[in-house]
């Protein structure tokens, strides 16, 4: 009897779902389905690159599904596995039907397009799947899944962590719901903690409020400029707003502070409901806003945006904003920002940096001119350690000065530009010296003991500098700065050299580990150089 009872209701079950699969699979549905998708999708993408999962009910569905999309979007579609915008992903045979062939595919072949599905770069973007890839399947740029299947407990939430993967900057993962599974989340995640239920399936309505907070929040830290972010204006006027809000930005360093993050909040619950009509009214103040804080980072940090482990990284969400801002014959250049041409930073000419405390926009040329001072310490750096790490300390200072309110903008402007002409002019200093610049940078490393100085008096430091780069050159071989015997007998070579000359003992130490610093400079310019 229960056999029976069983056999029933698995029956009922069949047909229940025939039914509902019937009803989802209307061709005038899928049509309404399809047009709403392809538009989502478009403005989703151009707030945030990425890629999406369609989950349909059935095989059949999913084809039908594909065929209304590539009607609505023919060059989405294409026969080669390894092209096209949009794929179905699914098991068959070659007893289906002849219309589902073009979908069914080799071992091979999935495993192909499952790694176009990975790769962030590749064009593929969207796949439409019934039961493939909602377990087991992770591609972390993913990050928009539309559910047309009804699903629940274990299986839904495994299917809609296909788009929780941490990307980049990522802010989550989307889900549209086209069947209704909202109630089903909602008992799925009583079985998980209360961050977790926090976190996950949070109404779009939510998201479309605190991304109207954040645009409230940061038209307000702006009250007072007067902008446009209008996309109709000529490029140059474009480029004269961008400048006012920079400018203005930058004239409190708290408010800048607050903006940078005001507007990165901004960018990342933008990225989730950029299709919705809220945030295509805000698209051009977004633009605008994410535009000036890219280049408030490019101020602030020269190397964001560099190759390498190091360099910072801009967020994804703003980056694509700032692309889409700015035409390809319309980059914005920070310096054209300000009103200046870009100085070639070797030779600062006393007309570019006296032009700076004239200019309209002191804010961002006081950003600017510190982002120049900034390159040109790393340049001395190479090779003396002692005048990159005095000319740092002498930026850091009128920068904490002009924090505390202790200078005004035109007089850090001014602090500034002394201290730009002071660092041009030192790069003859050795000269003056009647020095090498090697042997410069080591007069300068024991030259910090005033003692020093008055005992020995500068003759003879110029002596000691000048043996001690024969010294330290002798003793360099590969991977010298590796090998502690190799150092601990440079060490005792320096050491030796000044007590020869009577070099105060009570600051030898600091002498020596300085000569020690300059020398690595040493090894690794020369080494470069080879």
């Amino acid at each position: 009897i229960s056999e029976q009872v069983e056999q029933s209701d698995a029956a009922k079950a069949k047909s229940r779902w025939a039914r509902v699969e019937a009803i989802v699979g209307a061709e005038d549905r899928l049509a309404l389905i399809a047009q709403d998708l392809v538009d989502h999708w478009e403005k989703r993408t151009a707030a945030l690159r990425g890629k999406g999962m369609i989950v349909a009910m059935s095989r059949r569905i999913a084809v039908d599904l594909y065929n209304k999309i590539v009607e609505l979007r023919p060059d989405w579609h294409s026969d080669d596995p390894k092209q096209g915008k949009i794929k179905v992903v699914m098991t068959g045979s070659a007893a289906d039907p002849a219309h589902y062939q073009p979908h069914l595919y080799s071992k091979e072949v999935k495993r192909d397009i499952k790694a176009r599905a990975k790769n962030a770069d590749d064009p593929l973007e969207l796949v439409i799947v019934r039961d493939m890839w909602l377990t087991g399947f992770d591609a972390p740029s993913m990050h928009t899944m539309y559910v047309d299947k009804p699903m629940q407990g274990a299986g839904l939430m495994q299917a809609i962590a296909r788009v929780n993967r941490t990307f980049r900057d990522k802010p989550g993962g989307l889900i549209v719901d086209y069947i209704g599974i909202a109630t089903n989340l909602q008992e799925a995640l009583a079985e998980y903690s209360p961050s977790d239920r926090d976190q996950a399936g949070v109404p779009i309505s939510e998201m479309v409020a605190a991304m109207l907070e954040k645009h409230d929040i940061i038209t307000g830290l702006l009250h007072g400029c007067d902008f446009t972010s209008s996309p109709d204006i000529p490029a140059a006027e474009r480029l004269a707003q961008h400048a006012k809000v920079l400018d203005f930005v930058m004239a409190d360093p708290d408010r800048t502070e607050r903006y940078l993050d005001q507007v990165l909040a901004l960018a990342k619950v933008y990225a989730l409901c950029g299709a919705r009509d809220e945030a295509i009214a805000i698209r051009n103040d977004v633009r605008l806003f994410a535009d000036v804080r890219a280049a408030i980072i490019k101020i602030q940090n020269p190397d964001s945006g560099r190759g390498g482990s190091g360099a910072v990284e801009i967020d994804t969400a703003i980056s694509q904003l700032v692309n889409e801002a700015v035409a390809a014959d319309e980059v914005v250049d920070i310096y054209k920002l300000a009103g200046i041409d870009k100085p070639d930073l070797s030779i600062l000419s006393n007309e570019f940096l006296d032009s700076l405390a004239g200019k309209d926009k002191p804010n961002l040329q006081m950003g600017l001119l510190q982002r120049l001072i900034n390159d040109q310490i790393r340049t001395i750096q190479r090779t003396n350690v002692v005048q990159a790490r005095k000319f740092s300390e002498q930026l850091d200072e009128a920068i904490r000065r002009y924090t505390n309110r202790a200078l005004t903008t035109a007089e850090i402007i001014a602090e500034l530009v002394k201290l730009a002409k002071e660092m041009r002019d030192s790069e003859n200093r050795h000269e003056e010296l009647g020095l090498s610049v090697s042997e410069a940078a080591l007069y300068d490393a024991i030259a910090q003991n005033e003692s020093a100085v008055l005992e020995l008096g500068d003759e003879t430091l110029k002596k000691i500098a000048t043996e001690l780069v024969g010294a330290v050159r002798s003793s360099v071989t590969i991977d010298w700065n590796l090998k502690e015997s190799v150092r601990a007998a440079m060490r005792a070579k320096i050491r030796r050299l000044l007590a020869k000359y009577d070099y105060p003992p009570d600051y030898e130490d600091a002498a020596v580990d300085l000569v020690i610093e300059q020398a690595e400079l040493f090894a690794s310019n020369e080494g470069s150089a080879q």
